[in-house]
């Protein structure tokens, strides 16, 4: 199988495997026992923690300094912060394209009395920041949190948000970017970033499922989800996961470290996009005018159905995904590419591919040859009048 499904999920890092099953093998680890080995539980957790800190660009030792929370994945850190952050009756502003953990969570804040504002994108698929700082700025009341992506999931498109942390800063408004799809892929500096808070997630970067986190700049008050007992400064009920937070942040470095594969990963997206464009200048690339994620491509295919097309892939040996994987099980459209003003014709032929630095180029061309067959398979199928597919039941058998 060729595995480029990877904005949905990635494969654990070798390394980072072998540093949580050390940790396993301590034994039973509570970071909030007061005994020898729950010390070291706490030591490792504190170590841990202050890995990340220092791959964000925080500051997590100072006393008082930023606070990072650790979660359970992305979903509960955006919900965490949509929760938490600002005050919790003030107008929210998101963008369209946001993941379903953003989006659910703002509908049913609308349907329970919350004002909830809607920034749109443009056909590239980046928000309208002049639309934005009207929301942020401008309506009454005031905004009281921002939420928006650093990069769409399906797109790969990179948002403006340093131009967007500008307009909350001087509106002295919360920012709150889901960085999940590019924590661990692009370098990033929290103290400089000038956001409020940030979400990751370790599975998509090689580390653990299961895990991930809330970054919050030092002196903002986060409101908990959860309630219970008193660990993480109570911003977060529940004994810590040791042996993942250890592989969140031992991947996280790693990450770091191969952050010059950046250009070999958008090679490879090249190669696909070229390879399969060559055969079949019908092909729509969506955002392709604009800065992506280096390893992502989403594609639409005239003729072929994103269903049909994906469980053809499947059975040729390739891995990739019709939208968010969060929702492609309901086989939804994409409302990422319906807020771009993309025809149904096109959302409804498009797929996503997404590289990660263990994909090689020889993955690459043979994915390219794949899905260059089962495109050319499905067209011609569905070029075929229907009447030359059907079969008299008068007619013997042995003829047919």
């Amino acid at each position: 199988m060729i595995y480029l499904d990877n904005n949905a999920t990635t494969a654990i890092d070798p390394l980072v495997a072998d540093a949580i099953r050390r940790v396993w093998d301590l034994g039973p680890l509570n970071p909030s026992s007061q005994h020898r080995i729950g010390r070291l539980a706490r030591n490792l957790l504190d170590e841990a923690i202050s890995r990340l800190g220092k791959a964000l660009g925080a500051d997590v030792d100072s006393p008082g300094g930023d606070s990072l929370v650790l979660t359970s994945g992305g979903t509960e850190s955006n919900q965490l912060a949509l929760q938490g952050l600002g005050d919790p009756d003030g107008p929210l502003v998101i963008s369209q394209i946001e993941h379903p953990s953003v989006l659910e969570p703002a509908r049913a804040a609308a349907s329970a009395g919350r004002t909830v504002r809607v920034i749109p994108v443009d056909a590239d698929g980046r928000i309208d920041l002049p639309a934005a700082r009207r929301f942020i700025v401008e309506a009454a009341p005031r905004a009281a949190l921002v939420s928006v992506m650093s990069a769409n999931n399906e797109t790969g498109v990179i948002q403006p948000i340093d131009e967007l942390a500008r307009i909350c800063q001087e509106a002295g408004v919360p920012l709150h970017v889901d960085a999940t799809q590019t924590v661990g892929k692009l370098p990033f500096d929290f103290g400089r970033s000038g956001v409020t808070a940030i979400t990751a997630a370790a599975h998509k970067f090689h580390g653990p499922a299961g895990v991930g986190l809330l970054l919050v700049r030092s002196g903002v008050e986060l409101r908990p989800m959860f309630r219970g007992g008193e660990q993480q400064l109570a911003l977060r009920a529940g004994t810590e996961p040791v042996a993942l937070a250890v592989g969140m942040a031992e991947a996280l470095v790693l990450a770091a470290a191969h952050f010059e594969t950046t250009s070999r990963l958008e090679a490879l997206r090249v190669r696909l996009e070229t390879g399969l464009l060559a055969s079949f200048s019908e092909l729509v690339i969506h955002g392709r005018d604009c800065p992506r994620l280096p390893g992502t491509s989403c594609l639409s295919f005239p003729g072929a159905d994103r269903q049909a097309m994906l469980m053809a892939l499947d059975m040729a040996g390739v891995a990739c995904s019709s939208g968010s994987a969060c929702a492609s099980g309901s086989s939804r459209p994409s409302h990422v590419l319906a807020a771009m003003g993309v025809p149904d014709s096109q959302i409804d032929t498009a797929l996503r591919f997404g590289f990660s630095r263990f994909s090689s180029l020889e993955d690459c061309e043979r994915a390219i040859e794949r899905i260059s067959r089962q495109y050319q398979r499905l067209r011609d199928r569905a070029e075929v009048p229907v009447e030359n597919l059907s079969i008299s039941l008068d007619r013997d058998p042995s003829q047919t």
